[in-house]
């Protein structure tokens, strides 16, 4: 019995949850309340305050036709001084006392309405507000004289109602500010209470003395307006002036609030102003949509990053007329403020102080008219972690804000990358820097090639050294890359026709260009170095590499004929040591450079590069193999990238007991980070024990304790690091790919401070059958991509 008893009864069949939401109709004698919420708003006082008070539309409205009422009583007020200085007549007087009184009225009844709706408790803080003395003032004389007509000649200083009409336009402004969303009118709200003060001055002064003057001199409206103007310019010509007490105790009065009032308002305005040349204002919406202009967001804004900028930016001729819109959240600091105020600079480069993730700021610096927009990150931050979060927040919040808006943003760390996939163009730091020092490990000084080639400079640099090599190295720095199209360049027309490597070659002999891609009229991929394969045709965009580009430059072919005269026209390109000119051996990226690092055979005291000759030092081969106008088909075997080289094959080493090791070629199983690229590299083909990797520590694989017992061949590459980061990926990856010969690899040894095995312990998963590492100390993506890669504590 008290089992059941302790059963929960379950609920009927029907009693569903949305019987609980609406209620049962088969349940109707059950004890419910039905509970209405914000019954406050449904009376009649809570229904008038919205419409008056609350709601943003309506309330805008009544304040405009306040407003609108107070500028009809002084309208009339100077109406009623017409009419007595030209002596209308009755009925004329009748009809504007009638508009007079009704206008009162209504003023009156508007008044206490909004009293009533405004009043929580203090009656006296309501009643000794000054605009509400002012409007009994102004509106109760009338309302007495409809009932006791003795008082209708009484004066009445209708004038004061400037004073309400300059309240009610203030609150009107604030009201349309806020309806319209706009919070950044301090500025324009100070300058407007400026001017309705100095009006309002002037009005009640003009009327005031007007009125009191009528026992004397009986001034008229228009001298009275004239001495108000005189006087509070401080220019007082003393033709006009107050002749009773009455008046004169009244000029003394305006003239005493307008020294208090005045400045105080001015000292306001030169705060708001200062405080908006800090922030540096808005960019004009006008500018906007007549000028192109682009936005440059950044969390801390340098010196040196701002040359940076602004240089490259600027540096292309059809840039030459955009504006540059600085967005900071910080305020300048000395140098930057002295280089915005260089005229170079000042006519073009705006400085806003905001911030990329509030919508007014993106506001002020028209982020959705702008043609694109630069996110940068911090050269020298500490946390370069913290960097990228914010730099992925503006990102998210400018693309949030302008998506029609292009989007270049500059990561530091690779694994965030895949948060800002959707801009247009992303760099990252790491990426590139460990990129370029893996080149540099294959190609020394590819790093430098390629920093001159993005590098802006005209070549003037250390041009006064007493060094010939910073002289040298100045010129070259103005190397950049250009582009033309063969049919209308006088440097390469004449190679239509002929291979791509014959026109590289004449042309870099001829002019000292270096022609480094094609890119076809149909496609709009860029084709680097084709080779012989490649037919050059007039429609072709030619990509190379020179101190300007061909229409700035001027050909003069002196030179060439003295040496027709001298004989040198019969003789074959390799027939003596050839001269080039010493900028267009630097700006070379093909065999000639390459071969120039290894020539032996150097004059000690010469001031000049020379091409090495064909009957060099003992039996080199020549730099430069012969050059056809049209590849040899027999000469070009089809390549399988995925193949093995004879070269490469497995061979027993020359020392004994020591074997090639054995591996293949494929893409890494794991990527470090999403959004790395895969790439073709030699791989083994069975993942390497963990323990094997560390270098100076033997394992029960091996008891080799330094590089020396493990007896390289090839020389070691060593990476200095605090800690392995995600970007050592691109430094390896270059050097293990499939593109190098398997004898060319060299082992790579990564001198850390900070211990891997608790950290690489925990980042395991499996491919297959074989396991294998995703983040090897957060670089090594697969143990079956490190082999000859060693790192030590």
């Amino acid at each position: 019995m008290n089992e059941l008893e302790s059963e929960v009864l379950p609920l009927p069949p029907r009693y569903r949850f949305r019987d609980l939401l609406l209620g049962d109709q088969a349940f109707q004698n059950d004890d419910r309340v039905q509970v209405e919420f914000y019954v406050n708003e449904n009376t009649f006082k809570e229904r008038l305050k919205l419409f008056f008070i609350k709601n943003q539309r309506s309330s805008l409205r009544i304040r405009l036709f306040n407003f609108s009422l107070k500028l009809l009583t002084c309208l009339l007020y100077i109406v009623h001084l017409s009419d007595d200085a030209s002596n209308q007549t009755q009925g004329n007087y009748i009809l504007l006392y009638f508009f007079q009184v009704s206008v009162a009225l209504i003023s009156f009844l508007e008044t206490m309405l909004l009293i009533y709706l405004s009043y929580k408790g203090n009656i006296w803080e309501q009643i000794f507000r000054i605009s509400f003395i002012l409007e009994m003032i102004n509106t109760v004389p009338f309302i007495i004289t409809i009932f006791w007509s003795p008082l209708r000649n009484l004066f009445i200083p209708v004038f004061l109602n400037c004073w309400l009409a300059k309240y009610a336009l203030e609150n009107m402004i604030n009201d349309l500010h806020r309806a319209i969303q706009r919070t950044q009118s301090a500025m324009f709200n100070q300058v407007l209470i400026l001017i309705c003060t100095l009006l309002c001055l002037v009005f009640t002064g003009t009327c005031g003395i007007q009125h009191l003057e009528r026992a004397g001199d009986n001034l008229s409206l228009f001298k009275s307006f004239y001495f108000c103007i005189v006087t509070f310019s401080t220019v007082g010509y003393g033709d006009v002036t107050p002749k009773i007490w009455p008046s004169q105790l009244l000029v003394v009065i305006m003239i005493c609030v307008a020294l208090v009032v005045l400045p105080l308002q001015f000292e306001e305005l030169v705060y708001l102003w200062m405080e908006r040349q800090k922030s540096g204002g808005n960019y004009s919406r006008h500018r906007a949509q007549t000028e192109k202009h682009v936005v440059l967001c950044v969390s801390s804004l340098k010196i040196d990053l701002l040359m940076d900028f602004l240089n490259e930016f600027y540096a292309h001729p059809r840039l030459q007329d955009y504006y540059v819109v600085i967005l900071c959240p910080t305020e300048m600091d000395i140098q930057v403020r002295r280089v915005l105020q260089i005229p170079l600079w000042s006519q073009r480069v705006i400085y806003l102080q905001g911030s990329a993730l509030k919508d007014q700021d993106l506001m002020r610096a028209k982020m959705d008219n702008g043609e694109a927009c630069f996110i940068l990150s911090s050269r020298n931050e500490a946390d370069r972690t913290a960097a990228d979060h914010q730099t992925i927040l503006r990102a998210w919040a400018v693309k949030d804000f302008a998506p029609n808006c292009p989007l270049y943003v500059q990561i530091l760390k690779p694994e965030n990358k895949f948060h800002v996939k959707f801009a247009d163009h992303v760099v990252c730091e790491e990426e590139c820097k460990y990129a370029m020092l893996a080149l540099n490990c294959v190609c020394p000084a590819t790093s430098t090639l390629i920093t001159l080639l993005v590098h802006t400079s005209r070549g003037q640099e250390g041009q006064e050294s007493p060094e010939q090599w910073q002289r040298m190295y100045g010129r070259c720095s103005g190397n950049e890359v250009y582009h033309i199209r063969m049919g209308d360049s006088k440097f390469f027309m004449e190679y239509e026709g002929k291979s791509f490597t014959y026109a590289a070659f004449h042309a870099h002999k001829k002019y000292g260009v270096c022609l480094i891609g094609i890119r076809r009229e149909e496609n709009k991929s860029i084709l680097l170095n084709p080779g012989p394969r490649h037919i050059m045709t007039a429609s072709d965009t030619c990509f190379y590499i020179n101190i300007t580009k061909e229409e700035n430059s001027a050909f003069i072919f002196k030179q060439e004929e003295k040496q027709k005269k001298k004989g040198f026209a019969g003789r074959g390109i390799y027939d003596g040591p050839s001269r080039l000119p010493v900028h267009s051996i630097i700006a070379s990226m093909g065999t000639v450079a390459m071969d120039l690092q290894n020539t032996e055979c150097r004059p000690v005291n010469s001031s000049k590069l020379t091409l090495p000759s064909e009957n060099g030092s003992g039996n080199r081969r020549p730099s430069i193999a012969p050059v056809l106008e049209l590849a040899d088909s027999s000469s070009l075997l089809p390549c399988d990238l995925l193949s093995d080289q004879s070269e490469d094959e497995m061979t027993q080493s020359d020392d004994e007991g020591l074997t090639v090791v054995e591996y293949v070629k494929g893409y890494p199983p794991n990527s470090p980070y999403i959004g790395s690229s895969p790439t073709l590299c030699h791989l083994l083909p069975v993942k390497a024990p963990f323990c094997c990797l560390r270098l100076d520590k033997g394992c029960k694989h091996n008891s080799y304790e330094d590089a020396k017992a493990y007896g390289f061949k090839n020389k070691l590459i060593i990476v200095s690091a605090e800690t392995a980061g995600n970007g050592l990926y691109n430094f390896i990856v270059p050097l293990r790919a499939y593109y190098r010969s398997r004898k060319e690899l060299n082992p790579i040894v990564l001198l850390l401070d900070n211990n891997l095995g608790s950290y690489t312990d925990s980042h395991h998963c499996s491919i297959g059958a074989q396991p294998s590492r995703i983040r090897l100390g957060s670089f090594l993506p697969s143990r079956r991509i490190i082999h000859l890669i060693s790192w030590v504590l």
